[in-house]
């Protein structure tokens, strides 16, 4: 035979359970720690967890992502991502002068990393009043590229693919540091377009780059990031060695534009024959492989010493 329950019982029995809820092992499992950290802007960028879809709005992005371990997360680009070879797979979202905000919503991001300065600022903000996440990326300085792996690799909670890749870019950099940064000096003109003529300032990361090979951009100081420069100006400032840093489009794969200086034969630069090449995207993107290019910009600067009377 069942016995009643006491009123007092029944009114005891919720709190109870509650405690006995509050006691179990499942209620004291910790609840995970929403990720924080400081992207190029400055702005600080929380998730409440590690992203899983996250989209690109720049090549250089592509690469950093991708570098940082979360090559499986991407999951949109921008137009040029071509870098690893899985990015050329990647759907478009559009270029740094439109970006096709359907598409973006369509991909259901969990994360937007753009391109401080280089995507449309308007469209971007309209993103963000959405609700998205957003981290702005712009690295400046060389070091800044270990830096965003780093951040990147705790937003996708691939932090230690991503500390393993900055910390061999790190060393890479730093062995060009000792070996060439103390040598003496090379005055060069740094040509990223030829039509018309484009250069750029120290304040630039290749401007850093310049510097740890023991170069001197002689257009360093101007203000402008990235300046247009006459033919005339370059021709007066007499550089011993001219640097193409991109080849313009529709040019051959081996032409960065450098054509344009042979009538100068009087130049220091033509002089010597101090007229380089630097392969491909390698000192164009803020990536890993930058360290790549560096390298080879210090292997021509050291060729450029060694044509000295």
């Amino acid at each position: 035979m069942s016995h009643p329950i006491p009123s007092r019982a029944r009114a005891l029995a919720p709190l109870a359970l509650l405690c006995a809820a509050i006691h179990s092992p499942a209620a004291h499992a910790a609840t995970p720690a929403a990720i924080s950290v400081r992207d190029d802007a400055g702005l600080t960028v929380t998730l409440a967890k590690p992203a899983q879809r996250v989209i690109a709005m720049a090549p250089h992005i592509t690469e950093l992502l991708f570098a940082a371990g979360g090559g499986e997360h991407v999951v949109g680009g921008m137009n040029f991502s071509d870098y690893p070879a899985a990015a050329k797979r990647l759907p478009l979202v559009g270029s740094n002068e439109q970006i096709d905000l359907e598409r973006v919503l369509a991909l259901k991001p969990d994360l937007l990393v753009v391109w401080k300065g280089g995507n449309s600022s308007r469209q971007i903000e309209q993103l963000k009043s959405l609700g998205l996440p957003i981290y702005y990326s712009a690295p400046a300085r060389l070091d800044e590229i270990a830096t965003s792996l780093i951040r990147l690799g705790q937003l996708l909670g691939t932090e230690p693919a991503a500390q393993a890749a900055a910390r061999d870019y790190r060393q890479k950099i730093a062995a060009l540091g000792a070996k060439y940064a103390q040598r003496p000096p090379v005055r060069l003109f740094y040509q990223i377009w030829d039509k018309p003529l484009y250069t750029l300032n120290d304040e630039h990361i290749v401007g850093d780059a310049i510097r740890l090979c023991g170069g001197r951009n002689v257009f360093g100081g101007l203000k402008v990031l990235a300046p247009s420069v006459g033919i005339e100006a370059v021709v007066q400032q007499n550089p011993e060695a001219i640097v193409g840093g991109e080849r313009h489009e529709g040019d051959s794969a081996t032409d960065s534009g450098l054509a344009i200086w042979r009538p100068y034969k009087g130049m220091l630069a033509l002089q010597r024959g101090n007229l380089f090449e630097l392969s491909g995207d390698l000192m164009a993107r803020a990536t890993p492989r930058m360290a790549d290019g560096t390298a080879q910009l210090c292997e021509k600067l050291e060729l450029a010493r060694a044509r000295r009377p």
